[in-house]
């Protein structure tokens, strides 16, 4: 049977990741399966956590949010350890682009039986972060500040935080003047946002990307120019279904590689965690990390 090292962030969703793992652990053990569980205190303990486990041959499940799913997961890319989520935090949008169960049972199951399969990362170059591996996207723009609103609600959850983080962003955001540099071609952009997607979720649920597939080798870059504040709300409804990608305002391009510019300090993120400021490059890692999911049918 399998042998399984959980690394939680007890602070994800409220404090519901231990709850959460509980019940998934119960009927792992019940299976036969071996189970570790570790508590982090920081993104950088969970990925060291996650290392040394995956160094002796177990599987890895990154328990919470897409914070910690993120960090776990770019961790261990390339070094082929398997890797498993069991979504515990406010948005889970990676776990929602793999097509994971939310009920316990099915999602043991899938722990037990599925085959790992490999999936895309992404890796973020900039003064900052000389090398990070994430999984989801990487947004520069007002999402980034959104997002770090949303990271510091106290009050309001899941999609919630996320809706009301956007709404604060924008009402003070101003367009900015980006350089984008896809692939070696050059493009002007001024607007809200770049975002080079390898989900099509961010943002609790938001289908920023819905073409975006995890296992394809490319990047879907997501640019929304510059529109009137009360189109933009729209656009932001719009998100929920993907239907904003139709408006002439939004522009998507394919990558492997891009670099964000901008004419002026401009915040972005990854995966709800990582936060710092413009110039960044971001790149596709194809098929480098193995996780345990079961993709969905094709039409």
């Amino acid at each position: 049977m399998r042998q399984f090292t959980a690394v939680v962030n007890p602070t994800a969703g409220g404090s519901t990741a231990a709850a959460t793992l509980l019940q998934v652990a119960r009927l792992l053990r019940e299976a036969g399966a071996a189970l570790d569980t570790e508590y982090s205190n920081s993104l950088a303990h969970a990925q060291d956590i996650a290392r040394r486990a995956g160094e002796r041959g177990r599987i890895v499940l990154a328990v919470g949010g897409d914070g910690i799913t993120g960090g776990i997961g770019g961790a261990l890319s390339g070094t082929g350890t398997v890797f498993g989520i069991v979504p515990a935090g406010r948005g889970n949008d990676f776990a929602r682009a793999l097509g994971l169960p939310a009920d316990p049972a099915a999602l043991a199951d899938l722990l037990l039986h599925a085959k790992p399969r490999p999936v895309d990362t992404i890796e973020v170059e900039s003064a900052v972060h000389r090398r990070t591996v994430v999984l989801g996207s990487v947004y520069a723009g007002v999402d980034a500040l959104a997002n770090r609103h949303a990271n510091h609600a106290r009050l309001l959850r899941g999609s919630a935080s996320y809706y009301a983080g956007g709404l604060r962003a924008v009402t003070t955001w101003r367009p900015a003047d980006y350089r984008v540099t896809v692939d070696g071609a050059e493009h002007r952009h001024r607007g809200y946002t770049v975002v080079a997607a390898n989900s099509p979720y961010y943002g609790s649920g938001r289908q920023i990307a819905p073409g975006a597939r995890v296992d394809d080798g490319l990047l879907h870059v997501v640019m929304i120019r510059e529109a009137p504040r009360r189109l933009f709300f729209t656009l932001m409804n719009e998100l929920r279904t993907g239907a904003h990608i139709r408006r002439p305002e939004v522009r998507v391009l394919r990558a492997r590689e891009l670099r964000i510019e901008a004419g002026r300090p401009v915040p972005y993120g990854a995966d709800g965690e990582v936060e710092a400021t413009l110039p960044v490059t971001v790149r596709v890692r194809p098929g480098d990390l193995p996780v345990l999911y079961r993709p969905a049918d094709p039409a």
